[in-house]
């Protein structure tokens, strides 16, 4: 990353607001987004599948959006010319239904797929049917990252070491004792919520507009929760108690579609010190056009995808992986 500056508002058409990215990576941040060009590809190719070397993917519905082949594919070239071995390592795209998601992991195992990256809605509905898994999945009850072994998959979840080094890096800010206001209670907003609690936020504040799904997941939390505050609350009305100051973290996924509202009104809460909104296509949800508006420190999940990208690349191959040209990808294909 290059040096630090204070720069304006991570969204292109939004009104300026001071933030603190670094110039490349704000660029990434802020330029408008082209329909990613990779093929996507479906149960009914991987049925039929013939790929010879290393085989890598992201899995999701929707997936249309996603920029995993881009980045992944520029770290492998880079890796490659160093390290011969990974010149037949190639990343794919896959639209499965959520449905067909038990199906298509055991053809995916028999085409020998190396590694996958799931994404919405699979990040939770895969987890009952992994071999293995490490203790973060455990604890979150939610994988994005599955590596393939003799008795089927292993899972591992990297969202949390993506967003804490994301927001480390820029702007600076640091889950460590922070007030958090989580939006959400799916994979991704499960992943978050441990990463969290592991790094001893003060209070973790979840909402979200099912009460069935909220109540699980505190549930499920209260055992990792320490000395942090561990409350929830219903999206559509926010209580009073929300701390002023807090980061505030989207996690559902209200913003991938045109026209989806913002998972909450930040009028109707304290200002916050940092509006994340883990969507990054569009760059420009509902959410942060509203945090923009109110002059509010906001920045889309680009930076999120590319460290927890990174992180799943470094367990694939056991490899150190250039963060760097993943950035530059990234950019690229923006």
């Amino acid at each position: 990353m290059v040096g630090s500056l204070r720069l304006v508002r991570p969204c292109s058409n939004l009104r300026r607001k001071t933030c603190s990215f670094s110039a490349r990576f704000w660029a990434l941040l802020a330029a408008p987004m082209r329909a990613a060009a990779e093929k996507i590809h479906t149960l009914a190719d991987l049925a039929q599948w013939s790929f010879v070397g290393v085989a890598l993917a992201v899995v999701g519905r929707p997936v249309a959006h996603s920029l995993s082949p881009a980045i992944h594919n520029a770290a492998l070239a880079e890796m490659a010319k160093s390290q011969p071995a990974f010149s037949d390592w190639r990343y794919f795209k896959f639209d499965i239904d959520p449905a067909e998601l038990s199906r298509a992991l055991a053809l995916f195992h028999q085409r020998r797929f190396h590694g996958l990256n799931l994404t919405v809605p699979h990040k939770a509905l895969a987890v009952p049917q992994l071999a293995a898994s490490d203790a973060f999945v455990q604890a979150a009850g939610a994988a994005n990252t599955l590596s393939r072994i003799d008795a089927g998959w292993r899972g591992a979840n990297t969202d949390g070491y993506g967003l804490s080094t994301a927001l480390r890096q820029n702007p600076g800010l640091d889950l460590a004792g922070a007030n958090v206001i989580l939006l959400g209670a799916g994979g991704a907003a499960r992943a978050t919520a441990v990463e969290c609690l592991r790094q001893h936020c003060a209070a973790l504040w979840i909402g979200n507009r099912t009460p069935g799904n909220l109540t699980a997941l505190l549930s499920d939390l209260q055992p990792f929760s320490g000395k942090s505050v561990l409350r929830g609350f219903d999206l559509a009305k926010p209580p009073a108690g929300l701390p002023g100051g807090s980061l505030v973290l989207n996690a559902t996924s209200l913003g991938l579609k045109p026209g989806d509202p913002s998972p909450i009104d930040l009028g109707k809460i304290p200002r916050p010190a940092l509006v994340y909104d883990m969507i990054y296509r569009p760059p420009e949800t509902a959410l942060l056009r509203q945090a923009a508006g109110l002059g509010v420190t906001c920045a889309n999940g680009l930076s999120m995808l590319v460290h927890q990208g990174a992180r799943s690349l470094e367990i694939w191959t056991g490899a150190k992986v250039p963060v760097d040209v993943m950035q530059q990808a990234a950019l690229a294909a923006c």
